[in-house]
Order: structure tokens, then sequence, then C-alpha cells
């Protein structure tokens, strides 16, 4: 079972958005890195995972597979990355890691978080990974209007808040946010469910992308930042789910995401073809121990 089905598979835990961007190429790791780092094999069967940043510049993950770390701090969809092996997938681990300082959040739209350079410095350290990257011409979907020249659907708003000031406020650490809390800045996804605020639809495309298994490039021409909140009846993870977790139940008059897509936002999804960069892993190894 992948890391995406097992998140999806914990009652699909609220995540907030770092301002992805699938297609920008690795940076740097040199002027961000962890001071310290804690890895250890978590072998508890548990079904829940998560990856939170913590104030004071620290990072935890718990339970969570190499494969999540590096598409998290590649800020690549999980059919960006190629080549891994088995225990690249399955195996869990802890990680527990400090920066120097407490490096603010990277608004939204404008590249990697610095803890995700921060993780990928430790990936390579700790995991010794190396990566390249290659261009392929594969099955995408465009979000484009559903109308040419129409207008945003019904749930489609300008956002009324100002997704930059917030996080240069240092809003950040803590317990995760409940599913009812407000967005302001960020995108959560429950079951059936998208709350978005403060960004824009590039941002939101990207989001969907590994739900719908394909990139979603944002050709909807609508600039600036956008607030909504998108229902629909969601696809129920393949194979058993982990013990103790239910799903909620499908409401049986929702629509597929892409009818809501439509209906609520005005927008639709294409399938087209496109160029998508994806990373070949050409080497990795079982962490060091601490």
């Amino acid at each position: 079972m992948t890391c995406r089905r097992v998140l999806l598979a914990a009652a699909f835990i609220a995540v907030s958005v770092f301002g992805l961007s699938a297609q920008q190429a690795p940076e740097s790791t040199t002027a961000t890195t962890f001071e310290a780092a804690s890895i250890k094999t978590n072998k508890s069967g548990d079904g829940n995972a998560f990856v939170r940043r913590q104030p004071g510049g620290r990072f935890d993950a718990v339970n969570v597979a190499v494969r999540f770390l590096i598409t998290f701090a590649y800020q690549l969809q999980p059919f960006q990355l190629v080549g891994d092996a088995d225990w690249v997938k399955n195996d869990r681990f802890d990680v527990i890691a400090k920066m120097e300082g407490d490096p603010p959040p990277t608004p939204p739209g404008a590249g990697p978080d610095p803890m995700m350079l921060a993780v990928r410095g430790m990936l390579a350290d700790r995991f010794k990974l190396v990566m390249h990257t290659e261009t392929r011409d594969l099955d995408i979907y465009a979000l484009v209007m559903a109308r040419p020249g129409g207008k945003p659907g019904p749930a489609l708003k300008p956002a009324a808040g100002d997704c930059a000031a917030e996080l240069k406020s240092g809003r950040r650490g803590g317990p995760p946010p409940g599913p009812n809390d407000p967005v302001t800045c960020g995108s959560r996804q429950n079951f059936g469910r998208i709350r978005f605020g403060g960004m824009p639809l590039s941002v939101f495309a990207n989001g969907i992308s590994g739900q719908l298994g394909r990139m979603v490039i944002d050709r909807t021409g609508l600039t600036g930042n956008w607030d909504f909140e998108l229902t629909f009846a969601p696809e129920r993870p393949l194979g058993a789910l982990p013990p103790g977790v239910e799903l909620p139940p499908v409401d049986p008059n929702a629509p597929t995401i892409f009818t809501a897509v439509q209906e609520q936002l005005g927008l639709k999804l294409e399938s087209t073809k496109g160029p998508v960069d994806v990373w070949v892993i050409d080497r990795i190894e079982q962490p060091t121990p601490d």
C-alpha cells in the first residue's frame, strides 16, 4: 500500500498546501539543511502517517515511507517519481529534525519551503539519494473554463484574505487544523471535500493531480487568488483499509469530481497530452543509523 493510499485511508487527514509546483526542478540544498536529524524505523503497522512543521525550526514525520518524503521534498506527484525499490514504498520511518533558527514558511506559489530543501539534504546525506530528471509526453488534464469566455461558477470567488500576509504573521506549528476550521491560506482535502483559500488555481490544479493520477495544468486564464469549497463523490481506496479505519459513507447523489468542478467552479478537466517532468531514482540506500 503506497503512502498516499495510507493517508487517504487514515480518515483522509487534513493537509495544508505549501505552494506546490510539481514542474519545478530540484534546487541546491547547501543553504538550507538540518543541523540534527534522527531517523528510526517504525514497525507499528499503524495506518496513520503525517508530516508536520513545528515552531523553532523543527520537523516531524511519523510513520512515513521514503517515497512520501521524496515527493514532499521535491514537490512531486506520485506518478512523477519512478525507479524506486519496494522498500522505498513500503518501509516506514519516524523522522525528528531541527534547523538552525526558525525560517518562515514560503508563500504559496513562491517555490519550495525551507523545510523541503532541508529534507532534500537529509535524503542525500542519510539515504544516499541520487536522481535525475526526464521529460516525458504523458496523458494530462488541462483545467479550462467550462465555456470559452465564460464566468467562474457559483462556488468560485476571488480570495477575501491575503495569503502572503497570513504566512508572514508566523501562524504555524501546533496541532493539525480541524476539518471544519476556516481555510484562509491553503488547501484542505477530506473525504469528498476540498476547501481552498487565498491561492492561485495553479495550486489547486497541482493539488488534485495525485487524486486523478495525471498532471493537471491550469489553463483557465484566471489570475489572482481564489476561495471555494468543492464537494464530490470520492473514489474509495483500493484494497483493505488499515485496522480500525472506517471511511464515512459516500452520498449516492454526489457528483464525480469532474462534474463537481464543472457545476460548482465553472471549470472543466479536459484530457490531453503534454510534457511532464519525472524524477528517476538512480541510487538510494537504507538510512544510516543515528
